[in-house]
């Protein structure tokens, strides 16, 4: 491989929780270096003691600390770190933060602020793909001005149409409309929506697919033009477009349909000077017809699948085109191989409809053997907080084929115990043995299709049945989300402390 035209050194994690912890341990791997930032509401998390330094960002709201980019760079500063990994969600998709990263001398472990602009945007990045050929879903070119505009609009393309905010993402403003007669309520209320999560009022339109499958690319660009995919995951386990479970490849494709729409993603992140990796979304009608969706700038949630079928470590990648090295492999030798399955687990409380349960770990039981990863940042005696995104775990698994994927997944899941601490695993459990799911015969309405399914799994396991709890089981895992001067710690006198106390919780000190 050839040598990296500058060496990172120390990388400050702009996150929490278990992405923080999944960067430290292949830094750990690289010898590089970890910086870890935590909230006062994190003071006891995991990333915390396990990076070389840690810098407080005093306060306990995500917009008073991890989205203060001020407070990150002050971080940077104090803690000498020569690069910034912004994992997912908080600031990982802001071409802003980028830029100041940079600007205060930083390497930002991520795509070009330009290429993060051009994408960010859904209605230019629509454009833009139109451009490149990349084919997109009917809709508007332009943001909608009023009703009026969407009602013509509408007539053109046809109902079902939906609303969706031009800076938006993860189900946000969003809205279905299927007659006139909507039109201007959900117009207003996307719109509300878009400046209330993105700052940003401008809404487009395209034609709503009513039954789509969700199929994503992974891909992995170096600063010296060359670009790969590194094949699908099928995404279409979700409710409201959030995802539940993802899996790699996708029983939907063949290997002709992979190849091609692989391509399209190529040409897609090409049109965009992508660098680093990123995902392009699609939206399948069928096999033959995938549309261009969105672009997502950053590493993904569900990245673990992709890992597991390609023996690749995307952080490590990540970190290494940073550096400026060469991609050292091209699509043609690249093949997945087997299949991978992850189910997200959640701190949610059926008792309450799945709202967050944050929680004490009292006790602790994560499932192991072959080709079982869990990345998590629980512990036990941890106390989750209630501030931030209830996703506590994600249970990974590998196998030569989706049936014997399928029969380790619940193995692992039927080991898995957090004590203390209501989880999502029981609804997992169930979507396992659902016929349709095992068959791969399913789309994005697989929720709210399988209703009756979901009422009886409920029932058998202690429910009532009633519609209240249906309306519980159906909204499972929607996701929620002193000094002011950082200072430096050395992970030497926090690590040792936070395992002590945990040791003599448990009498084994």
């Amino acid at each position: 491989m050839a040598t990296p035209a500058v060496k990172i050194k120390r990388v400050l994690i702009a996150n929490r929780g278990e992405i923080a912890v999944r960067i430290i341990r292949t830094l750990r791997e690289m010898n590089i270096e970890s910086v870890a930032v935590y909230s006062d509401a994190d003071f006891d998390s995991q990333h915390r003691y396990l990076a070389d330094y840690a810098v407080r960002l005093p306060g306990t709201a995500s917009a008073d600390t991890y989205l203060q980019i001020p407070k990150l760079l002050a971080a940077i500063v104090s803690s000498g770190a020569d690069a910034v990994h912004p994992g997912y969600g908080f600031l990982s998709e802001s071409s802003e933060f980028a830029r100041q990263v940079s600007e205060a001398g930083a390497i930002f472990i991520g795509p070009p602020p330009a290429a993060m602009d051009r994408m960010g945007n859904k209605i230019h990045a629509r454009n833009l793909m139109t451009q490149h050929g990349v084919p997109v879903v009917p809709g508007a070119q332009a943001p909608l001005r009023d009703a009026a505009e969407l009602k013509k609009l509408a007539h053109e393309i046809g109902y079902p149409l939906i609303l969706k905010a031009a800076g938006g993402g993860g189900g946000r403003g969003m809205r279905v409309v299927r007659q006139d007669s909507e039109l201007e309520a959900a117009l207003s209320a996307c719109q509300r929506e878009a400046v209330a999560y993105f700052g940003n009022p401008e809404v487009f339109c395209e034609r709503y697919i009513e039954r789509p499958r969700h199929i994503e690319f992974q891909v992995l660009f170096d600063a010296h033009g060359n670009g790969v995919h590194l094949f699908e995951r099928d995404c279409s386990v979700q409710r409201r477009h959030q995802k539940l479970f993802e899996e790699a490849p996708s029983l939907y494709l063949n290997e002709k349909q992979r190849a091609d729409i692989g391509a399209k993603a190529v040409a897609a992140a090409r049109a965009a000077g992508y660098v680093n990796a990123g995902t392009i979304e699609f939206i399948c009608e069928s096999p033959d017809k995938a549309y261009f969706m969105e672009m997502n700038t950053r590493i993904q949630v569900e990245h673990p699948v992709t890992e597991m079928i390609t023996g690749l470590d995307l952080i490590a990648w990540q970190i290494r085109v940073a550096q400026g090295e060469v991609l050292p492999f091209k699509q043609s030798e690249l093949r997945p191989h087997g299949w991978a399955l992850e189910a997200r687990i959640n701190a949610e409380d059926p008792a309450l409809d799945f709202a967050p349960a944050a929680g004490t770990v009292h006790a602790m039981n994560l499932p192991g053997g072959p080709f079982v990863r869990v990345d998590t940042h629980l512990y036990p005696g941890y106390r989750i907080p209630d501030a931030y995104d209830s996703m506590v775990a994600k249970v990974i698994v590998w196998a030569n084929t989706r049936p014997e994927a399928l029969k380790r997944m619940q193995r692992a899941l039927s080991e898995l115990r957090l004590e203390g601490v209501q989880t999502t695993a029981p609804f997992h459990e169930a979507l396992l043995a659902l016929p349709a799911f095992r068959e791969g015969d399913f789309t994005t309405k697989l929720i709210e299709e399988q209703a009756e399914y979901w009422r009886k799994s409920f029932r058998e396991s202690g429910g009532d049945g009633d519609e209240p709890t249906l309306a519980a089981v159906l909204g499972v895992l929607t996701a929620s989300q002193q000094s002011a001067t950082p200072s430096v710690e050395s992970a030497q006198s926090t690590r040792t402390s936070l395992w002590n106390d945990t040791a003599r919780r448990e009498g084994l000190e």
